[in-house]
């Protein structure tokens, strides 16, 4: 298990409202920072995206003092786990499996199509070839299931990297994660039928954090309620409003 990234990688920044409860005074946000246009650090070294915005947001309206914590995705639910966060907020999908080990709030997105992408003109076998996907995502797991050959790696860049030197035949990932990057490449290309799984995406919790997750839960709601969170999702395109 990789170690969390602090110190210099991790990016502390106050949602300007105190918070008073059980947690102390910060609620730590932990996310991947590498997976836009749901969460990247830009260029100035902070934490951007569909889900800072969001998460800000609803830091301000469940009155809660936030700080965001970068850490690497194949460790991200065990160290929530450990206490080195108190939430994910990160492009996770709420699953069964991952809900047996952590908590979850209500999805904040529709469940995104996943998507294959390849190199222009190949014809690829995706139920017999070699398909890569980040490692513990949904993604992977429909591609173990499926018959082809699953090419795991910890970052979505490497996936993307391994589709252009050959390595994988294709990749699955969130279409909302590949529309930019097959719009900047002419080499590369949907292929197939989009893949629907996953039951949206929400914040991940420890499950002794009731409280919090209730919190969280209510700020979800009324960005639903009053349509702010239609519009991030259009500004960031996401997919489907609610």
């Amino acid at each position: 298990m990789k170690n969390i990234l602090l110190g210099t990688a991790a990016i502390a920044l106050s949602a300007s409202m105190a918070f008073a409860g059980s947690h102390g005074d910060v609620v730590r946000m932990g996310t991947e920072g590498a997976y836009p246009p749901f969460n990247f650090i830009n260029d100035a070294g902070e934490v951007d995206g569909f889900e800072r915005e969001l998460g800000d947001e609803l830091c301000a309206r469940a009155e809660l003092t936030c700080e965001w914590v970068t850490n690497e995705w194949d460790s991200i639910i065990p160290n929530l786990v450990s206490g080195n966060y108190d939430t994910i907020i990160a492009g996770m999908s709420i699953t069964d499996e991952r809900d047996e080990v952590i908590d979850f709030t209500q999805n904040y997105t529709q469940p995104d199509p996943s998507a294959y992408l390849a190199k222009n003109g190949m014809a690829v076998d995706l139920e017999g070839g070699v398909i890569a996907a980040q490692a513990g995502t949904i993604q992977a797991s429909h591609v173990a299931a499926s018959g082809a050959t699953l090419l795991e790696f910890a970052s979505p860049e490497e996936t993307i990297a391994a589709v252009r030197d050959g390595e994988a035949d294709a990749v699955l990932a969130d279409r909302a994660f590949l529309t930019p990057i097959a719009e900047e490449d002419p080499e590369l290309e949907f292929y197939g039928d989009l893949v629907l799984i996953g039951g949206g995406v929400g914040m991940g919790l420890r499950e002794s954090d009731g409280e919090l997750r209730a919190k969280f839960d209510a700020a979800i709601q009324s960005m639903k309620d009053d349509g702010s969170l239609n519009a991030l999702i259009e500004k960031w395109e996401i997919g489907e409003t609610f």
